[in-house]
């Protein structure tokens, strides 16, 4: 397993955990339990999303073989880009609408936040040949990170720590920036 795929599998998995966190301040009864469902759902999404990511670059592998490498850092660089700028918009803790009233997701709303933040993970599977991940492993390692994030966002987000969700974003961009910028140079000097 390449440090490559681990960085990828955290980078991707910053916008579940600073989801999580969220979860985790109004998360009122059964925390523990809350933190398993919601820590499987984003895990499982983030899991399937590179694989069809992946499934669709290679039904074009040959028509981009030549630029792969630019395909894959401009997704990552928008991608991370799209992380830092949301990680800066956030609202500074304590401006935010009473969380008295905010309910933990359940049902539809929480299968809606893990697609909302797998969809990033989509794009990131199509960079998985450009980073030579073997598939299988690539995803299954995407899927836990995202699961024991997830699982740990939600417990810490129930501690009341809060406040770190929007850097956790912010780093994450970096991260996949830089994953980026690695594949382009390594395509560029040994390719």
């Amino acid at each position: 397993m390449s440090a490559s795929l681990i960085l990828l599998a955290f980078g991707l998995a910053a916008d579940a955990f600073a989801v999580a966190l969220g979860q985790g301040g109004v998360a009122r009864q059964n925390p523990l339990r809350h933190a398993l469902i919601v820590g499987l759902a984003f895990g499982l999404a983030q899991a399937i999303a590179p694989l069809i990511g992946w499934a669709l670059g290679q039904l074009f592998a040959d028509m981009i073989a030549s630029f792969d490498h630019w395909i894959a850092f401009i997704l990552l660089a928008i991608v991370g880009g799209k992380m830092i700028y949301e990680g800066f918009k956030k609202d500074p803790p304590g401006e935010e609408s009473d969380p008295g009233k905010e309910r933990p997701a359940r049902g539809w709303v929480l299968i809606t936040l893990a697609i909302a933040v797998s969809i990033d993970a989509a794009a990131a599977g199509i960079t998985l040949p450009a980073l030579d991940a073997p598939v299988v492993v690539s995803v299954i390692t995407i899927g836990l990170v995202t699961f024991a994030m997830s699982f740990l966002g939600v417990m810490i987000g129930r501690a009341g720590a809060g406040a770190i969700g929007s850097q956790a974003e912010i780093v994450g961009g970096l991260v996949l920036i830089v994953i980026g910028a690695k594949v382009l140079i390594d395509h560029r000097a040994f390719g």
